[in-house]
């Protein structure tokens, strides 16, 4: 997936036809109306397949895997993906949403960047999350982190401000700017940025 100029799609060794190009334009009006919804119809529209390459700052645990191809999620690489983003404190596993994965895939392909996001955060699990309330004022009780909704990243070699930027335009759902911590808030939820 490229993007240039004011975000012209660009499919490698694909012309965009009448017809392709109405069904994208229908995608994109969608994005306006429920984004992270129309953010996975727009990524199984222009690839084949899906590769996600993190890092956990925690354990020290890198995986590069392909979670979606042929039209298909594939099992083994979201067990795998599950497992990377677990609760480090716990060692609690929980099915991530989807849709956050097809939102850091999609925020990876825009930055179009070879380096792993660095984890900082995937699941938390209830218990985490009540400890790290009674530490921080800034950890929501019905934090998204606890329904797999929610991740909190960086990117090494990319301005963390960039990364804002982009993410918030991508409209896939909340967006959370910590520069004194060094890390971005990612999550599923309704549209919304602080």
């Amino acid at each position: 997936m490229q993007f240039t100029g004011h975000d012209k799609l660009q499919i490698p060794g694909q012309g965009l036809s009448r017809r392709r190009l109405l069904s994208l334009g229908i995608l994109t009006a969608t994005s306006c109306i429920v984004p992270h919804e129309a953010l996975a119809s727009i990524s199984n529209f222009i690839s084949p397949a899906r590769t996600l390459s993190l890092y956990n700052y925690h354990t020290n645990e890198n995986l590069e895997t392909t979670y979606w191809q042929q039209g298909a999620y594939v099992p083994e690489a979201l067990d795998q993906l599950n497992h990377i983003l677990r609760d480090h404190r716990t060692d609690e596993v929980k099915s991530i949403d989807a849709d956050l994965l097809d939102l850091l895939y999609v925020l990876h392909s825009k930055l179009k960047s070879c380096t792993p996001f660095h984890i900082i955060s995937g699941y938390r699990s209830p218990k985490t999350n009540s400890l790290l309330r009674k530490q921080s004022k800034g950890v929501a009780k019905k934090s998204l982190h606890t329904r797999g909704k929610a991740i909190d990243i960086y990117l090494p070699g990319c301005n963390l401000k960039d990364l804002r930027r982009i993410a918030v335009k991508i409209r896939g759902g909340g967006v959370g700017y910590y520069p004194r911590s060094g890390f971005l808030h990612l999550d599923v939820g309704r549209v919304r940025q602080w």
